[in-house]
């Protein structure tokens, strides 16, 4: 069993923000399989459940800040019962070009204070992460100012292909290994 958590913050002002592009990855990858969500009040969340050859995967969007998204990861991981290392998180990362995503295990040097939370409170680093690319401001004093604001029509068309592709090796993932996801996502054109 996997569980594929996307990063939001729960305030509609800032739904389609660079900050909430986990989430997008997750609603994206639900309609996929023609899954909707849940709100589910005892995960401070709202979870779907598909299927990727015959094998469960819950999708969770914690209906929290980002900064405190390991509350309801916590909730849930608890009550299914799921393993920490067959969690993927998936959020924006500004060491990413637009157009880019990739995968990575671990927090080490981790400047994104949702996965900071998410490993404090489950008391595991070691869980993979699907980055997926914002870019960076020019400056880096606006940082929070960037993050929390909707990106350009360019970049967003750039995003949109980034999960597509993302989607198509999360598949990869769940069907044969991490490794042959890695290297279909990390050399898509």
């Amino acid at each position: 069993m996997k569980l594929i958590v996307g990063l939001n913050n729960n305030n509609l002002k800032y739904k389609n923000t660079r900050h909430n592009i986990g989430s997008w990855f997750v609603e994206t990858l639900a309609k996929t399989y023609k899954k909707k969500f849940k709100i589910k009040k005892i995960f401070l969340g709202k979870i779907s459940k598909i299927e990727i050859n015959k094998k469960k995967v819950y999708l969770l969007i914690p209906n929290t800040y980002i900064n405190l998204s390991g509350n309801s990861v916590l909730l849930f991981i608890k009550y299914y019962k799921i393993k920490k290392k067959n969690i993927i998180i998936v959020h924006d990362e500004l060491d990413l070009i637009p157009g880019i995503a990739k995968f990575k295990r671990g927090i080490n040097c981790c400047g994104h204070n949702g996965i900071k939370h998410i490993a404090k409170k489950i008391k595991y680093d070691k869980f993979y992460r699907l980055r997926i690319g914002i870019g960076h401001p020019v400056k880096n004093n606006n940082i929070n100012k960037f993050v929390l604001n909707k990106p350009k029509k360019n970049e967003k068309k750039l995003i949109n292909n980034a999960i597509k592709k993302a989607i198509k090796s999360i598949k990869i993932l769940i069907k044969k290994n991490i490794i042959i996801a890695m290297n279909k996502l990390h050399n898509y054109k």
